[in-house]
């Protein structure tokens, strides 16, 4: 089924030219990829924004659906149903039976799956391009007329337990899961995106579907159309399936902006592995501020390749850890910048001091020209590898217009290739000299 922030299933479409009648069209910059015309972004009279990018070069259609709706969304008795809404949507409708999927989807050669985060929900299919104004009708009854059968909520929910055991069992997941909690501790962005398990259990037909109707609305929607499609037969057809919805009368309440860390926050878990772990985080610009494409070239620059500070110095030549990364990870309305690494119970102290020293070392002296330059090629390489297919360019596409812009997003790299070594070291030091958590994981016991 799902991942916390990874795919799963879907489509539908629109009304006609009376449904796009308050809708405007703006310019935006040219698309990453080359050789593709800008992409449109337009608004129905309901709200609901549609995004099209014309791919003559693809043969199959990508068509995605996201929803301004994830766990920083979920009271206390709430917490999960993003993600548990997300797994009822795939099991049918009053005109969709529950094996809608095999039959729209999976027996004409495509695929879907779907994604809960903590600013969004996504779903996804991918279609031969004959099948494509199908799939967007089917989107469309599964984003405003799902069942929630209680026999299939049954089901489903065990479903989802199991997914909260297998990202329990991964010590990778569990580190990094725990230390993002840890960080944004009474902040919405520290709610489990999978859950909570009295709340999951206590969800009945009534909740879920209450939960359902207050966030699946047309303004809370973007859909994205990428591929050898026409835009008027999109438009169309976005309209006549999604248009005849109605906008309703509530807005998204904004989740506050993470608020900096007051002190250094501890935790210690036991676990059953043989190995040690070991988090660090601090706290980091969130989308579309300035500092992001610093903080991005920064994580790169100390653990995001084998190449990196981190790598080299505890893993090459110290030999003190089995792995070690660092990533940056941005949020709307707050960030993170996280050191993890695992090695023998012994080595703990060594190490802690020897990732502590690098980062010292970054704020003082800064980075060299060769990092910066190799950090920014780096930085160009994965964007555009994110962006070489359909489905990717239309994920990229779907969370900038759900958490951050479209033309942001078609910008980035303008911000990356600008940066300056003064700008990463100053990124450093503005973020790095602050508070930051410590989740260390050590072996003797079950760390659930």
């Amino acid at each position: 089924m799902t991942r916390t922030e990874l795919p799963r299933r879907l489509v539908w479409t629109w009304l006609t030219i009376l449904a796009l009648g308050g809708c405007a069209t703006l310019p935006l910059p040219a698309a990453p990829t080359r050789g593709l015309p800008p992409p449109s972004r337009e608004v129905l009279s309901n709200g609901l924004r549609l995004i099209i990018q014309e791919h003559r070069a693809a043969d199959v259609v990508a068509l995605q659906l996201w929803v301004g709706v994830g766990a920083r969304d979920e009271s206390p008795a709430e917490r999960g149903f993003s993600h548990f809404v997300e797994h009822m949507l795939f099991k049918g409708t009053p005109t969709l039976g529950r094996g809608f999927v095999d039959q729209e989807v999976e027996g004409v050669g495509g695929r879907t799956n779907a994604g809960t985060s903590y600013d969004y929900t996504f779903y996804y299919m991918l279609l031969p391009v004959t099948r494509a104004m199908r799939g967007i009708e089917v989107l469309a009854d599964m984003a405003f007329n799902a069942a929630f059968d209680p026999e299939e909520m049954v089901r489903e929910r065990e479903v989802v337990f199991e997914e909260v055991r297998l990202a329990d069992d991964n010590v990778r997941t569990f580190l990094n899961r725990r230390l993002h909690e840890l960080m944004f501790e009474g902040h919405p962005y520290g709610f489990p995106v999978l859950g909570d398990p009295a709340a999951l259990r206590a969800a009945d037909q009534t909740a879920l579907r209450g939960y359902y109707r207050r966030h699946y609305v047309p303004e809370n929607m973007a859909v994205v159309v990428v591929g050898p499609v026409s835009p008027p037969e999109v438009r169309a057809a976005v309209a006549r399936a999604f248009g005849v919805t109605a906008r309703s009368v509530r807005d998204r309440v904004m989740a506050p902006a993470a608020p900096p860390l007051d002190g250094g926050r501890q935790r210690v878990v036991q676990r059953p592995e043989r190995q040690a772990s070991l988090g660090l985080g601090w706290t980091a610009p969130a989308l579309g501020h300035p500092d992001m494409f610093a903080m991005d070239v920064l994580s790169h620059i100390l653990g995001g390749s084998r190449s990196s500070r981190l790598n080299q110095a505890l893993r090459e030549r110290a030999r003190l850890v089995t792995s070690i990364g660092a990533a940056y990870s941005a949020q709307q309305r707050g960030g993170a910048l996280t050191i993890t690494a695992q090695f023998e119970p012994a080595d703990a102290r060594r190490v802690e001091a020897a990732i502590l020293e690098e980062v010292r070392r970054v704020q003082e002296q800064g980075v060299t020209p060769e990092e910066l330059a190799r950090a920014v090629t780096a930085s160009e390489s994965a964007h555009e590898f994110g962006r070489e297919t359909v489905e990717g360019l239309a994920r990229a596409y779907g969370r900038a217009e759900t958490v951050w812009t479209l033309e942001a997003e078609l910008r980035y790299l303008d911000g990356i290739r600008s940066l300056t070594r003064e700008a990463v070291r100053e990124a450093a030091r503005r973020y790095l000299a602050a508070p930051h958590v410590r989740l260390a994981l050590e072996p003797g016991g079950r760390g659930r």
